[in-house]
């Protein structure tokens, strides 16, 4: 079982340039391993930092809830 903890939402750049944000659900099943369901957002955004403004008004994310890839 891994120890790293899955950061709910994970903001990606695409080919064109553009950002999109991806938000994950986090369960753990009856053995301890992580179960995890990923939906992307129909919104795009042209900075990384106004998706991450996006998370924060929508989804009341918080400072290092965030990965990149």
């Amino acid at each position: 079982m891994s120890s790293d903890t899955i950061r709910p939402f994970l903001i990606n750049q695409d080919g064109e340039g553009h950002f999109r944000l991806t938000v994950r659900d986090v369960r753990y099943n009856s053995q301890g391993y992580p179960l995890v369901t990923a939906v992307t957002q129909t919104e795009v955004f042209k900075t990384a930092a106004a998706a991450k403004t996006w998370a924060r008004d929508h989804f009341q994310a918080k400072a290092g809830q965030y990965a990149t890839k």
